[in-house]
């Protein structure tokens, strides 16, 4: 091999290496409600200041080269994970408290959804953190920006919210406030022995008709560390309960 070829050689590898650290998708962020196995999701519009901790996995071999809810095809070298409901081009930094090992990885894809886990990492992720060998591991996932501009996050949908507040104080405040999202059903009634359920559990609770759904929430609450506290203590009647503003 000559020098020239050589160079070249080097170069193309350190683009390429670069290619599998970073995404470069053009995401279109949606707030588009979703159901999974009976439970609605409703991805959020803004990720500023969301913090979560939690049980995160890691995607099987089997899934590379698929495609994601985003329409990115999944690369196991690329550091992306899947989410819930943070918006697509999310960039989230993601810490093993086991270990204190960290890494940043682009939100591309929804999930997981099995009960008590938060995140779903690729491969090269779950590798910077030490997690391949164990599966699972407990983080503590932040958001820390996007890689979308403000003209490309326009994408979304807007639908019309009534709320029905059912115990204690008027739950519709002015100002940011958090909620958590317990249940969504189709059927009023099935929503309405949730909401007395929660009353009965002492919770300021709203019903929110939705999409032609019906969502009961737990709360207010003024602040996003308040809201994690309830949900923790909700997912063990409701295991697929999450927060939502």
């Amino acid at each position: 091999m000559t020098l020239r070829n050589f160079l070249i050689f080097g170069i193309v590898a350190i683009l390429l290496a670069g290619c599998a650290g970073s995404s470069m998708y053009n995401y279109k962020v949606s707030t588009k409600p979703y159901t999974i196995n009976g439970t609605t999701y409703y991805p959020m519009a803004s990720a500023n200041g969301f913090s979560e901790t939690g049980m995160a996995s890691w995607y099987g071999p089997d899934f590379h080269g698929k495609k994601t809810a985003s329409g990115e095809t999944y690369n196991k070298y690329a550091y992306t994970a899947a989410h819930k409901t943070l918006p697509f081009g999310t960039k989230v930094k993601v810490t093993n408290l086991d270990n204190g090992l960290s890494t940043t990885v682009v939100i591309n894809d929804r999930g997981p959804f099995k009960s008590g886990r938060v995140i779903d990492l690729s491969y090269s992720a779950a590798k910077d953190i030490s997690m391949i060998g164990t599966g699972t591991a407990r983080v503590r996932i932040k958001t820390i920006g996007s890689t979308q501009s403000a003209s490309t996050t326009t994408n979304q949908t807007t639908a019309k919210t009534t709320v029905k507040t059912t115990t204690k104080s008027d739950v519709v405040t002015t100002g940011e406030k958090y909620y958590v999202q317990v249940a969504a059903y189709s059927v009023r009634d099935n929503a309405d022995k949730t909401v007395k359920q929660l009353s009965g559990m002492g919770y300021a609770n709203a019903l929110r008709q939705n999409n032609g759904k019906y969502v009961v929430v737990a709360g207010p609450y003024g602040t996003r560390a308040r809201a994690t506290t309830e949900r923790d203590k909700l997912r063990k009647t409701y295991s697929g309960a999450f927060i939502v503003q």
